[in-house]
């Protein structure tokens, strides 16, 4: 029976997501692919806030090219967008109405860039990056990086916010771009009294039993520090996981096994 795993937000921290992997046993102790029939999914988030991102990256890839065809993928998080923005923009202003100055420079600094990554990044890597999906379905999860329900403006179907989105990251138009930074920076979608509702509708448009993101720290919303954090947080009426453990921030990187919601 094949095994699902899903892991997010890694920020940099490199040996957090090799010493989680091996625990979790889908890598050996060289740090090789050793899942077997596992498939893990990773919601994206390697850049920005932590030393390494560019060491995530590929080392992510390397994992891809070890393990069998499908077995690894990943999906885009909020600081993918910021980080490839900034090297596709760096400091050009986009207009908007209001009185402050936008630029993804601004924002990259603002939000933890790190020059390192923007430096040895290739145009490999960014051109592999632009080909990632938003969204995925597997075991009955619907897979997404940001607590939003932002996704929904990109489509009203999986495969529709997919392609969507696809299209307007392989654009030019800056304020295009910065569309897509905004709606993948909003969270807290499945919060409060009206979460489960939200997240509902989702799935029903969607597809899945449940909604995993990452984005925001499960410490966070427990009121704890991240270094306490020890599992995900299962939300929402039970309809949403978050497996954020706040990596950047001193908690864990979790590694997450989902179950089979398809399951009779």
């Amino acid at each position: 029976m094949t095994r699902v795993f899903a892991v997010s937000d890694i920020h940099g921290h490199l040996e957090k997501l090799t010493a989680a992997l091996h625990d979790a046993g889908l890598t050996d102790a060289d740090g090789n692919w050793a899942g077997e029939d596992a498939r893990l999914w990773f919601l994206g988030d390697f850049f920005d806030r932590g030393p390494d991102g560019i060491g995530v990256l590929r080392y992510v890839r390397e994992l891809i090219e070890q393990a069998p065809d499908g077995a690894i993928q990943m999906l885009l998080g909020n600081h993918e967008i910021l980080a490839l923005g900034m090297r596709k923009f760096g400091d050009t202003f986009v207009p908007h109405d209001g009185l402050t100055l936008r630029s993804f420079e601004r924002s990259w600094a603002l939000n933890g860039g790190q020059d390192r990554d923007q430096e040895l990044l290739t145009d490999d890597e960014t051109a592999w990056l632009l080909d990632r999906p938003m969204l995925a379905l597997d075991v009955g999860h619907l897979l997404m990086h940001s607590d939003t329900s932002e996704y929904v403006e990109w489509g009203d179907s999986l495969d529709a916010i997919n392609a969507a989105a696809s299209t307007e990251l392989h654009s030019d138009d800056i304020e295009v771009w910065w569309e897509i930074w905004r709606r993948m920076t909003s969270r807290y979608a499945f919060r409060g009294a009206g979460g489960p509702d939200i997240a509902r509708i989702m799935l029903q448009h969607l597809g899945g039993q449940r909604i995993v993101h990452g984005h925001s720290i499960v410490a966070d919303q427990l009121g704890i520090d991240p270094q306490y954090l020890t599992e995900p947080l299962l939300y929402a009426d039970g309809l949403v996981l978050g497996i954020d453990g706040g990596a950047f921030d001193g908690g864990p990187c979790l590694v997450v096994e989902l179950e089979d919601l398809t399951a009779e």
